[in-house]
């Protein structure tokens, strides 16, 4: 099924960005570039290494001109990571495209690629939140707490995982279809941002 090839995919690129843990390692992907793999495991090397720009530049004594720059960085990584997400998505369209939709079919409320992004994002909690019940240093009660928030995240997984499954099943069969829209951010564009607008 396709959600558990994307899982075992993000936990390869977790994995390997733990190897040395610094948000500035160089990226290669395993993967060629014509292989839906490629596009998952860069998904999530985005969402792994933002993760960690959150965790630092919530940092108190970061260094404002620091902590500016790492928003920055974070900007174009969620830039980075609508695009990779918007790329899944036309692999998912090209690979349905002969699909005839059923006359009762319906669009679902996201597409699948915007499911799999919260996957992703599962994955990463999943890894994060083991990694602090597997501490030796934290208190019984936080070792608990952590569990009982691990057990949860492993049931959202079962219930994504299959509901991924059952869209891009529904989608295969003509019981629904997909309709994808651009996310059209306005922030980050020199004509559409009021402020940007005036600097030039």
């Amino acid at each position: 099924m396709f959600s558990e090839f994307a899982f075992k995919i993000f936990n390869e690129s977790i994995d390997k960005y733990h190897i040395e843990d610094s948000v500035d390692q160089e990226f290669s992907n395993p993967y060629p570039k014509d292989d839906i793999a490629h596009l998952l495991y860069r998904k999530n090397w985005i969402d792994t290494v933002q993760w960690h720009y959150e965790d630092i530049i919530r940092d108190p004594n970061i260094d404002p001109v620091a902590a500016l720059k790492l928003k920055r960085k974070i900007d174009a990584s969620n830039q980075d990571r609508t695009d990779l997400v918007e790329y899944i998505d036309s692999y998912f369209l090209n690979k349905y495209k002969s699909i005839t939709k059923a006359d009762d079919a319906t669009i679902n409320t996201e597409s699948p690629a915007w499911a799999i992004d919260r996957l992703s994002i599962l994955a990463l909690k999943i890894y994060h939140m083991q990694e602090e019940v597997n501490r030796t240093d934290a208190s019984p009660e936080h070792i608990e707490k952590c569990q009982a928030k691990l057990d949860i995240l492993l049931e959202q997984r079962k219930d994504l995982s299959s509901a991924i499954n059952q869209l891009l099943a529904d989608i295969e069969s003509g019981k629904k279809y997909m309709k994808v829209y651009k996310q059209m951010k306005m922030y980050n564009d020199d004509e559409l941002n009021p402020v940007l607008r005036k600097k030039n």
